[in-house]
């Protein structure tokens, strides 16, 4: 790979994220996948908003923008096992992927997981294809935190904990 698409893989690589688990429920199904792709829009809407990023060949694309919602799972340093299952890293797939982990219902029929940092519980409010990705903004309807610990953050290709969270 050469040029300016894998100068910019290369470059994002060093994008330091935390890893995420989308998940949706409702009439199209439960369905979820590891994105690193999220980030804060405005606290200063009607309803807090963020963004998320999803290829569009994912099993997972079809059933959140169908289902109009979703939830960002943001997981701990001791959640890579569930990152490796909804990435795809592991025998599971589909609903089995579940099993993997405990989960709740949140308010708009997406699954929680137990343990995560932080869940976000939104709507879709809009969503536009750009390339082979849906870019999805969501309306957070709840938060729920549920979780101790750091961040699981995905840099340079691998997983990574933050050693120390100045503050």
């Amino acid at each position: 790979m050469t040029g300016l698409r894998a100068d910019f893989l290369d470059g994002m690589s060093r994008a330091a994220a935390t890893v995420n688990i989308i998940t949706t429920g409702g009439t199209a199904g439960r369905a979820g996948l590891t994105v690193s792709a999220m980030t804060s829009v405005s606290a200063d809407t009607p309803k807090p908003t963020l963004l998320i990023c999803i290829n569009a060949n994912s099993a997972g694309a079809a059933p959140i923008i169908e289902n109009g919602v979703f939830a960002v799972n943001v997981l701990s340093e001791s959640q890579a096992d569930v990152s490796d299952v909804f990435a795809g890293r592991s025998a599971h797939s589909g609903d089995a992927r579940f099993g993997c982990a405990t989960w709740q219902e949140g308010a708009t029929g997406a699954p929680l997981l137990d343990g995560a940092l932080v869940c976000f519980d939104c709507r879709v409010a809009q969503h536009r294809r750009i390339g082979t990705h849906h870019v999805l903004f969501g309306e957070v309807e709840a938060v729920r935190f549920s979780g101790e610990g750091r961040p699981l953050i995905y840099a340079q290709r691998s997983y990574a904990v933050p050693a120390e969270l100045l503050g």
